[in-house]
């Protein structure tokens, strides 16, 4: 993500020593993504701008204070997280529609679609190490016939075999899943 050759922590470690110009790279490296990871918590774009505005006017001047920061986009993913929550907080005390609004881009939907894009990745990857149990032969016979969708007289042209046998090749391989599975 980064627009130049240094690297995040050089350009970090630069801004800290009082370089302006690496605070600049750095906010230019990471707006894009902050925003974009923001709209997943909320729809309210002026409020994300300002989020991000607040989060990197903090960084430039808590510079001093901050230590060593070990993940500099994880910290800006977690303060931007961390100020809209505050400000929706903020905003709940102030109107009665900002309850609305809370519920309607809850921080935990964007944690429910990592979970569910892990447990999609953690599937997948189950599934390849099961097919690679197979023979090659049965291994296309079910990818054809699951994944491509074809039926079984086109997989008969396509792997060059009887009916019977496919129907047999079919039946052994996922006979062999079951059995790996269970």
């Amino acid at each position: 993500m980064e627009q130049t050759n240094n690297s995040t922590e050089t350009l970090l470690a630069s801004f800290q020593a009082g370089n302006m110009a690496a605070f600049s790279e750095l906010y230019d490296s990471h707006i894009n993504i902050l925003f974009n990871y923001g709209l997943k918590l909320t729809i309210d774009k002026e409020l994300l701008k300002d989020c991000i505005h607040d989060i990197f006017v903090k960084l430039y001047v808590k510079k001093d204070e901050l230590g060593v920061i070990e993940n500099l986009k994880s910290y800006l993913f977690i303060s931007l997280k961390n100020k809209l929550c505050d400000e929706l907080r903020k905003r709940m005390y102030m109107s009665d529609t900002a309850v609305e609004e809370i519920n309607a881009v809850s921080p935990t939907d964007v944690e429910d679609d990592y979970m569910e894009e892990e447990k999609t990745r953690s599937n997948l990857l189950l599934v390849n190490n099961l097919m690679d149990q197979l023979s090659p032969r049965q291994r296309e016979a079910l990818t054809l016939y699951y994944i491509e969708e074809k039926k079984y007289e086109d997989i008969c042209e396509i792997m060059d075999m009887n009916y019977q046998s496919v129907r047999n090749l079919m039946h052994r391989g996922l006979t062999k899943l079951r059995a790996l599975v269970g």
